[in-house]
């Protein structure tokens, strides 16, 4: 039975969109016959705090859906400041392969999942440890975004990132990108066409699905107003004080209601300009279970997406969008690039509007509440789209081929896979 590792910092319960997806491949994976582990570390983001549960820890062990889960201690700190950040990403990166060691067994294949890039450091160690390949997984160019960010400015650590990221390329197997955008830069900064494959995010579309709105706000507790649902990490990247903008041009319709779910680094700060600002038209509520995010995105009318005016953004595609789409909820998309093609003219789902413009922004929601009969047409396009490109087997079934490619280069004839639910069926 082949046996595939997963590296990364990033795993359920945490509700960040790497750990989803790995998650999802993992147990994709699984079902096909695969062994598969994982080597993280304990529950902490966005917060920077680990779970009650596994405080005083050095190493777990867990199945998870038949998924060998292996946490091993590291360095963790709060969204707060740049240097401890680095310190609690270079720690999973250089700690967890020494400690996970012996619990992991003898993969034939390792998968590494960046950002974080100091992951490389751990992946290559077990790679050459334990003699097989690695597939790295570029969710986000790094250290670009950082630079672009402006939390990473010193000449020396610029420099030694790019070493590690451009070895790093050069000892891969396969480089794996999320978006079509990161495969563009990394083919056009050197490294060969063959070696990079695209796998975007996905979404389970049994999972994420349409139900009644009415149904979805009684469980909730929501009222019946017109509600505005931004869900997902509070982070730099987004945009979000412009939807406290919004909120403050629409206060004239007492109709319609903004609401925050998640956590992140921005979140706080949000929260005290809303009060400063008396905006009794938003509510903040806490990061809820991944597996509730349908309910939410159900009760919802329209899901904005707000990024700010960033280089980088041009090649960002939010999994969120994909999760919207499944349950057919409209989106206003503040963001151009990768994502616009996909979404608002490939898709034909959402509403696009200039990043940052707090008047565009409104215009389009205020655009979506006048039309029920557009949200229901955008929401319907967007279900169809993802269920015939983005459909999370779907995706499992292209990352199986690579990893296939890999190992018959090696010589490894992999056994026919017997599906879980068939094997479990036997005698």
């Amino acid at each position: 039975m082949t046996h595939v590792l997963f590296v990364t910092p990033y795993y359920p319960p945490e509700k960040t969109p790497p750990a989803i997806r790995i998650s999802g491949s993992a147990k994709g994976l699984f079902k096909r016959g695969y062994q598969v582990t994982v080597l993280t570390t304990f529950p902490n983001f966005p917060s920077g705090v680990v779970a009650p549960e596994y405080r005083g820890k050095i190493i777990t062990q867990e199945v998870d859906e038949g998924i060998h889960v292996v946490r091993v201690w590291s360095y963790v700190t709060p969204n707060k400041g740049f240097l401890r950040r680095v310190l609690a990403q270079l720690s999973f990166g250089s700690i967890a392969p020494l400690l996970g060691w012996k619990y992991i067994g003898r993969p034939d294949i390792i998968i590494v999942e960046s950002p974080p890039l100091f992951n490389a450091i751990g992946g290559r160690l077990l790679a050459w440890g334990k003699h097989c390949p690695f597939i790295f997984t570029v969710a986000d160019l790094w250290p670009d975004t950082a630079i672009e960010l402006g939390v990473l400015r010193n000449p020396l650590f610029i420099r030694l990132a790019r070493l590690l990221e451009r070895s790093t390329y050069q000892k891969a197997r396969f480089i794996w990108a999320v978006t079509a955008g990161i495969r563009e830069r990394l083919v056009a900064s050197g490294v060969p066409a063959e070696r990079v494959f695209l796998l975007t995010n996905g979404v389970d579309t049994t999972q994420f699905k349409p139900m009644p709105q009415a149904q979805a706000r009684a469980q909730l507790g929501w009222d019946n107003r017109f509600t505005i649902l931004y869900a997902g990490t509070h982070g730099l990247v987004y945009g979000l004080e412009i939807l406290l903008d919004v909120a403050e041009r629409l206060q004239e319709h007492p109709d319609m209601h903004i609401i925050f779910v998640g956590d992140g680094v921005t979140k706080a700060d949000l929260m005290e300009k809303a009060r400063e600002r008396h905006l009794h038209n938003v509510t903040f509520l806490n990061a809820q279970p991944h597996e509730r995010m349908p309910l939410l995105l159900n009760a919802a009318d329209v899901c904005p997406i707000p990024i700010r005016k960033l280089p980088i953004a041009s090649i960002t595609l939010p999994a969120k969008m994909f999760e919207i789409m499944a349950c057919e909820r409209p989106i206003v998309l503040g963001l151009n690039g990768e994502a616009r093609r996909l979404a608002e003219q490939g898709a034909q789902a959402a509403l696009y509007v200039e990043p940052e413009n707090v008047d565009a922004l409104a215009s389009a929601i205020l655009r979506v509440y006048e039309h029920p009969e557009l949200a229901q047409a955008l929401g319907h396009n967007g279900r169809a789209f993802v269920r015939e490109h983005f459909d999370r087997q779907r995706l499992v079934t292209v990352l199986e081929e690579r990893i296939n490619a890999v190992l018959s280069e090696r010589g490894v004839v992999r056994a026919a896979a017997v599906p879980v639910d068939a094997a479990m069926g036997r005698d």
